[in-house]
Order: structure tokens, then C-alpha cells, then sequence
């Protein structure tokens, strides 16, 4: 009796080390995968990200978005033209310097619109350079390995008994489905922030206009908080990915299995969190409401 009930323990124990072994083996693969690709995803430009939906965008800015912010910017100019003369006591104090301002003002607006899409590129410009200099000096290894945190993993869960290998089993699959979902956010956060990018620049004709009017000026100036503040946003997220690399080379070699795969995913959470923040904190720092 007592061979049957030990070969049924073998054998249990050999199912669950064999599924705790498989679970770990690919966990932590797909947001190795996602993490490894934020450096060169949020260090490119949006025309080098996909040319496809740049030249999409670009051309909605230029055909549909560029002609209304043409009327905004005369019904601008033409207001900026009301004020400048009214404001001089009701046209007794008349002077034509002003006429030559408002010439000049208008110009520098007109170049300012037509030259929109350089403009908000040049910002992506200096974003990527920042980002790529930054990547190439803080930027390790960011890949997980748990089998090299637990060493001889298979030979210590032979030793463990049948109670405590099915608590790891079962945190082993629950950890792997959070992994999973993980993977998933980080993805969302950094080609979310791409698609956000295409959306502000199909726009951006509109809130340039506004910048030679001194009342109307605050949506031009707003918007080019919001853009300096997404452009270096990628700054931001390969900080949180450095300060990530240093925390998952540094876990201790530890005896605790479970220990060591909480704490596996607990880093992860945080840098899934902290890129979440990325984006409210670069506004902030921009102060882009």
C-alpha cells in the first residue's frame, strides 16, 4: 500500500514540477519581447515609425486641416487689425507704425502655418536625439531569466512535497496570465503614444495660427506645451526602462522560488506603471494642460 501511495506521490510531483518548470520557462518571453522593443520604439520619428500613416497624416494636414486654419488665421489678422487701431483712442491717436507691425505680424504667422509640418517634426527631431543619446547611455540588459535567479530549479521542486509544489504551480500560472496581460499594457502605452502623436500632428495647422494673436495665442501655445511634452515623453519612458534594468539584474539569487518570481513581477508592474505616468508627468513638467 505504502508503494502505490508513494509511486502516486512520484508521480504527481512530477506532473506538477513538469507544468511549474513549463510555466516558468516562457513567463517572462513576451515582456522581455515589448520591453526590449520601447527603446527603439519610442526613438523613432513618426515618418520612420510607419511612412504609411505619416504620409497619410500629412496629407490630411495639408488638404483638410491647412485650408480652415488658413480662415482662422485671417479672422485672426483681421482682429489683431481691429485692436491695434482701436486701441488708440478711438483713431485720434493714429499712427502708422502699427500698420507696419501687423504687416510683419501677419507675415511671420503666415510662415509660421505654412511650415506647421516642419515645425512639429523638427520638435520629434530633437526628442529622438535626446532619446537615442539617453538609450545608448543608461539602456542595459532588460531581459528576465528566472532560471538563472533559482539555480537548479528542477532538482530543489523534486525535494519540495505535493502541497507546496501545487501552491507554486497555481501562483506560477497566475503569475504567467499577469505577464501576459502586462505585455499587453506595455504595448498599448508606447504604440498608444505613436497614435497619439499622428492625432496632435493632423491638427496642428489649427492652434498654430492662433500664436500672433495675444488672446487667441494660448491654444498655440498650449498645443506646443502638449507637443514638447509628448516629444519627450520618450525620455521619460527609457528612464523608467533604465532604472528597470538595474532592479531586474540586481535580484538576489534566493532559496524562496516564489519570492523570487513575486518579485520578478513586481518590477514589472512598476514599469508598467510608471510608463503610465510618463505622460502626465512630462505635461506637467511642460505645464500642458
Amino acid at each position: 500500500m505504502d508503494m502505490i501511495k508513494q509511486a502516486i506521490v512520484e508521480w504527481l510531483r512530477e506532473i506538477l514540477v513538469g507544468g511549474i518548470v513549463s510555466n516558468l520557462s516562457g513567463m517572462f518571453d513576451n515582456v522581455n519581447q515589448k520591453v526590449g522593443e520601447i527603446s527603439g520604439q519610442v526613438g523613432t520619428t513618426p515618418q520612420a515609425w510607419n511612412g504609411g500613416i505619416y504620409n497619410m497624416i500629412h496629407t490630411l494636414s495639408d488638404n483638410v486641416i491647412l485650408p480652415i486654419a488658413g480662415l482662422i488665421l485671417a479672422f485672426v489678422a483681421t482682429l489683431e487689425l481691429i485692436q491695434l487701431i482701436t486701441d488708440k483712442n478711438n483713431l485720434n491717436d493714429l499712427d502708422t507704425w502699427m500698420f507696419f507691425k501687423w504687416i510683419f505680424k501677419t507675415a511671420a504667422a503666415i510662415l509660421v502655418v505654412t511650415n506647421t509640418w516642419n515645425i512639429v517634426m523638427g520638435v520629434f527631431d530633437v526628442a529622438q536625439s535626446v532619446v537615442n543619446r539617453a538609450s545608448g547611455i543608461v539602456v542595459g540588459n532588460t531581459s528576465i531569466d528566472i532560471s538563472s535567479v533559482v539555480t537548479d530549479l528542477q532538482g530543489r521542486l523534486m525535494q519540495m512535497d505535493i502541497g507546496p509544489l501545487f501552491g507554486l504551480w497555481f501562483q506560477s500560472l497566475f503569475v504567467g496570465i499577469t505577464m501576459w496581460a502586462l505585455s499587453i499594457c506595455i504595448f498599448i502605452i508606447v504604440y498608444g503614444r505613436m497614435l497619439e502623436i499622428y492625432l496632435m500632428t493632423s491638427l496642428a495647422p489649427i492652434p498654430m495660427a492662433t500664436l500672433a494673436n495675444r488672446e487667441w495665442g494660448q491654444m498655440g501655445q498650449n498645443y506646443l506645451r502638449s507637443l514638447f511634452a509628448l516629444g519627450f515623453q520618450a525620455f521619460l519612458i527609457i528612464v523608467c526602462v533604465a532604472i528597470y534594468a538595474v532592479l531586474v539584474q540586481n535580484i538576489a539569487v534566493d532559496t524562496d522560488i516564489i519570492k523570487a518570481i513575486w518579485t520578478c513581477m513586481g518590477y514589472t508592474v512598476l514599469l508598467c506603471f510608471s510608463l503610465f505616468k510618463t505622460g502626465s508627468l512630462a505635461k506637467s513638467v511642460f505645464n500642458a494642460h
